[in-house]
């Protein structure tokens, strides 16, 4: 278990739409997407680069083990980070999309309240969180400045992409379980394909880090080397990394010796964008 930086705490969980989300289904807590804050104690001291953490989870859960302790990883190496708690089944797309959105815009609407630099946002997500944060690198806006909310003024593009052993592909690799919990068990193909990322990145898809296991049982690895090959043919900056073995949701892979190094590669591609 990660242990919580001393020079960082976890903030009060933020309400995405606290007048009540669009396309609500009901008023629970599932029904409330919430962005949770882990940052700088001292949050005027420094402006710090952030970056959303959007767990895996087949869009019917949020696991566990990849939220706060890779919040708290990162904290550790000098950034503000973010769990998102995005909706899940019986929401399906756009749903999720939208709540990855917004939360990218409030961390640019309050950057300056919570010591965060605005051109440096990031998201990182892990196999269908993975999913959702190569949808958000993907499927942006730049805002709408005649809004009247503020928050959708500010652009929903994020400036660094991390994904970790995910789910890209629905058309030609899919993860059983993440198609049918975000589209439905007879979904219209145009949407499948639309919702197969490789096909939606261009030279504005930000700088990524990706990584897999060869044998992942889970969600084949063909998904990261086919957003890996689209990346290189659209020249976007990008670090790849697969390693032999390895089941599927290591997270951060504490007790693995070799795919444990996913870390430090992570740590020197985020000090090469300027991240930490």
């Amino acid at each position: 278990m990660q242990a919580m930086s001393a020079d960082f705490q976890a903030l009060d969980p933020v309400t995405l739409w606290p007048d009540g989300a669009p396309g609500r289904l009901g008023d629970g807590p599932e029904d409330r997407p919430v962005l949770r804050p882990f940052l700088r104690r001292d949050a005027g001291a420094q402006t710090l680069a952030a970056i959303i953490v959007l767990p895996g989870g087949g869009y019917s859960h949020r696991a566990r083990h990849e939220a706060d302790p890779v919040a708290q990883w990162l904290n550790s190496l000098g950034v503000a980070s973010f769990v998102l708690e995005y909706r899940v089944a019986p929401y399906r797309h756009p749903q999720p999309l939208n709540d990855a959105r917004r939360a990218v815009r409030i961390v640019r609407h309050r950057a300056a309240e919570w010591g965060i630099d605005p051109n440096r946002v990031g998201v990182m997500g892990f196999s269908a969180g993975g999913h959702l944060a190569a949808s958000a690198a993907t499927w942006f806006d730049l805002g709408e400045p005649g809004d009247p909310d503020p928050i959708e003024r500010q652009s929903s593009r994020p400036d660094l992409l991390i994904v970790c052993y995910p789910v890209i592909s629905l058309a030609r690799f899919p993860h059983l379980g993440s198609y049918t919990n975000l589209l439905g068990e007879d979904p219209d193909e145009r949407m499948v394909r639309m919702l197969s990322l490789e096909t939606r990145v261009t030279t504005q898809t930000p700088p990524t880090f990706l990584w897999h296991t060869a044998n992942d049982a889970g969600v084949p690895v063909e998904n990261s080397l086919l957003f890996a090959a689209a990346l290189a043919r659209h020249k976007v900056p990008f670090s790849a990394h697969i390693f032999p073995e390895g089941r599927h949701g290591l997270g951060l892979a504490d007790d693995q010796p070799v795919v444990g190094r996913w870390r430090e590669l992570c740590a020197d591609f985020l000090r090469s964008h300027r991240f930490c």
